[in-house]
């Protein structure tokens, strides 16, 4: 089992440590998952903005950007770009915390890992209803607005 968080962006001051029990806490209770090898990259707008740009053709940075790495339904084994200043402009939008936003995303690479798939809109609402009730699960468990270590500028 391994579970790796990679910080390169300096707008939103993570707590790495915290996030990595909230994950494995979500790994072994929401997802069941026995065995993976997941890395979660926290990167600027910049860099997303180029990740998005090679592997989707896509122009300007996303929130989530998921690769599945495995090769059987059985172990989760992928990557996840996680873009903290697009969760920053999107809890304004919803009204959320960039925190709740952050954590969202990270259900949200999970489910694709699972097999979750948002391109039909019958699917994306069936798992927006997962996302949803895993995120609430973990904010009940955890204190997800100290994910953030500082104050953002």
């Amino acid at each position: 089992m391994t579970l790796c968080l990679r910080n390169r962006q300096r707008k939103c001051p993570i707590d790495l440590r915290l996030l990595r029990r909230i994950l494995r806490s979500a790994l072994e209770r929401s997802f069941s998952a026995s065995d993976y090898e997941l890395c979660f990259h926290f990167v600027p707008a910049s860099e997303m903005a180029g990740v998005n740009d090679e592997f989707l053709n896509h122009i300007g940075p996303t929130d989530v950007i998921t690769f599945d790495h495995s090769d059987s339904g059985e172990k989760l084994h992928g990557e996840i770009f996680i873009c903290p200043e697009v969760a920053v402009a999107q809890a304004r939008e919803f009204r959320t915390s960039w925190q709740e936003e952050i954590l969202r995303y990270c259900v949200h690479g999970l489910l694709h890992l699972r097999g979750h798939d948002d391109v039909r809109v019958v699917d994306r609402r069936k798992m927006k209803r997962e996302e949803d009730r895993v995120v609430n699960e973990l904010k009940k468990q955890f204190a997800v607005a100290r994910l953030s270590r500082a104050r953002l500028k």
